[in-house]
């Protein structure tokens, strides 16, 4: 794969398959922003681990939720150019059966998931727009695709975030931009250790595995290429043929 060594900003950067896309961006030859929030001290682990394999990264932490501290951090990045490839993996868990669910949990799993959204990739749309060439990749859940048992907070977060990525896709369609979303199913990584037991993964996975974070990274690596140019508005799977 050609890089055209553009600037890449990854949300939840210091998470499993965040670490991952960051990986896979920076093999490609992209400068890529390693985003944290409360694990600075991982991300910036990840960069130096970048770094010596002779990439180019830097870390970055601030509160995707917060509207003020995601324009700040964006303000400094846009300073020294746009941002051309954004993949917002950012994105929390917080689960109980919708019944006992609080309000704080509900507003916790879409303040994260959906207004950080909003709030990392709409100031840095029309830097992006000017260039007349970038890649939206939003990072969202088979259970916004099926659904899941006690996450109703966070399958309507990812849910809300496919109608966006189809959305956007239509308002950028001709600025040479893509906007794509790719579905994880159930991925080998610590949010999902304690979920989900090997019996249940046989049960539920075609495969009878659970997938890897570079599995993931690899479909995020192919749509922020200059192959992917045709491929926009679309939720991409990677699960191991749920339904």
């Amino acid at each position: 794969m050609k890089s055209s060594g553009k600037l890449a900003l990854v949300t939840g950067g210091s998470g499993a398959i965040g670490a991952a896309i960051c990986r896979e961006l920076a093999a490609a030859g992209h400068h890529v922003y390693v985003h944290a929030h409360t694990n600075l001290g991982v991300a910036q682990s990840l960069v130096a681990e970048l770094l010596a394999t002779g990439a180019s990264a830097e870390a970055l932490c601030f509160d995707a939720s917060d509207n003020a501290a995601s324009r700040s951090a964006i303000d400094t990045l846009l300073a020294r150019g746009p941002i051309q490839i954004i993949v917002h993996n950012a994105g929390v868990h917080d689960d109980a059966a919708f019944p006992g669910m609080s309000l704080q949990q509900w507003h916790r799993v879409i303040d994260v998931s959906l207004h950080g959204f909003y709030n990392v990739v709409q100031p840095l749309s029309l830097p992006m727009i000017r260039t007349r060439w970038g890649r939206i990749i939003t990072i969202t859940s088979v259970a916004g695709l099926i659904g899941n048992r006690g996450q109703v907070n966070y399958a309507a977060a990812k849910g809300a975030l496919h109608a966006a990525t189809r959305a956007l896709a239509l308002e950028t369609a001709t600025r040479g931009i893509t906007v794509n979303a790719v579905a994880p199913g159930l991925i080998d990584t610590s949010m999902t250790h304690g979920l989900f037991d090997s019996a249940t993964i046989e049960r539920l996975v075609p495969m009878k595995r659970a997938g890897r974070p570079e599995e993931v990274a690899g479909l995020v690596g192919y749509l922020a290429s200059e192959s992917a140019a045709y491929i926009t508005g679309q939720i991409l799977s990677v699960n191991g043929g749920m339904a």
